[in-house]
This record gives C-alpha cells, sequence and structure tokens, in this order.
C-alpha cells in the first residue's frame, strides 16, 4: 500500500488556539510512517466542511478538521456548532473516510486554551489520532469481511469431502465383516 494521504483544515478563527490544535495534528502526523499531509485554512468553523469535502475528493484517506467555537451571548454558537458538526458527520458517511473532529466547543478561552495543548491536553493530536486508527479500521473491516466469506465458502467443500471419506470407511469396515 502506498502513502496515506491525510488533509488537516485549520479555522483562521480563534487562530491563537486553531494554531495549538494544528501543531498538535501536524505533529502526531508527521511521527507515523508514510504519511503524507496536505492543510489548508479556512476563514472559520463553518467552512470547515467544505475544505474537508474538497481534500477527500482530491484523494485523501482522511481529514482532520480543527476550530474553535466559543460561546458568546448570542446564540450564534449554537449555528456554528451545529453547522459545522453536522457537515462532518455527513461527509464522513457520504465518503465513507474518516474525518477527525478537533473542532473545540467551550463557554470560553481559558477552556479552549486547556485542551489545544493545556491542561487537558491537545485535542488537534487526539483528532489526528482518531482519523489514522479509523483509517486502519475501514480499511480492516472489509478486508476481514472478505477472507470471512472465502472461508465460508471453502467450508462446506471440505464438510462434504469429510462424509465422503467417513461413509468409505464404513463400505470397507463392512467388506471386512461379510468375508
Amino acid at each position: 500500500m502506498g502513502k496515506i494521504k491525510v488533509g488537516v483544515v485549520t479555522a483562521r478563527w480563534n487562530q491563537e488556539v486553531t494554531s495549538r490544535l494544528e501543531e498538535g495534528a501536524i505533529s502526531y502526523l508527521e511521527s507515523c510512517e508514510d504519511v503524507e499531509i496536505f492543510a489548508a485554512l479556512v476563514p472559520g468553523a463553518v467552512e470547515i466542511p467544505l475544505a474537508c469535502q474538497a481534500f477527500l475528493e482530491a484523494g485523501c484517506d482522511g481529514v482532520v478538521a480543527l476550530g474553535v467555537v466559543i460561546r458568546g451571548d448570542t446564540s450564534h454558537y449554537d449555528y456554528v456548532c451545529n453547522s459545522v458538526t453536522d457537515g462532518v458527520t455527513r461527509l464522513m458517511l457520504d465518503y465513507k473516510k474518516p474525518i477527525g473532529f478537533g473542532v473545540l466547543t467551550t463557554e470560553n478561552e481559558e477552556q479552549a486554551f486547556a485542551r489545544a495543548g493545556g491542561d487537558h491536553g491537545n485535542k488537534g493530536e487526539e483528532a489526528a489520532q482518531v482519523v489514522m486508527e479509523m483509517i486502519g479500521l475501514t480499511q480492516e473491516i472489509p478486508a476481514a469481511m472478505k477472507t470471512a466469506v472465502m472461508l465460508a465458502k471453502k467450508a462446506p467443500a471440505k464438510a462434504a469431502k469429510k462424509p465422503a471419506k467417513a461413509a468409505a470407511k464404513t463400505q470397507k469396515k463392512k467388506k471386512k465383516v461379510r468375508k
């Protein structure tokens, strides 16, 4: 198998946080063997699904989606969170390829920084780990199913031979008894 191609989409909005998420994701991906990394910056979280789709259409095996949505005083937060979540989920199901969801949805900047390399780890790195694991899993499952089908097809043929051998042994025993 050739190199695994992974896209990394990072929103520029809240860049002081998203740059840390991106750094964690890319650092992890660089530590993996045979991974080719492609990166793109988008204006904000709402634009993440479109860039993910472009990477998937261009042949990437998976994508890491990175952004930060911090709650404000209006309902805009809810619309942005729902938009990016629904878009990314739909893409994964439509393209049958993984997208690691590293889009933070926090109440304040302090929570965002804690999840971008602070007390709560780096969710960008975690999203990259998820993508790599899911790429492996989505490649293993079809191969395992194909093997199981092949084995199931072979099993009846072996089972059919066994009764024939058993019947031949029984006939030999009967001949010995008749003598």
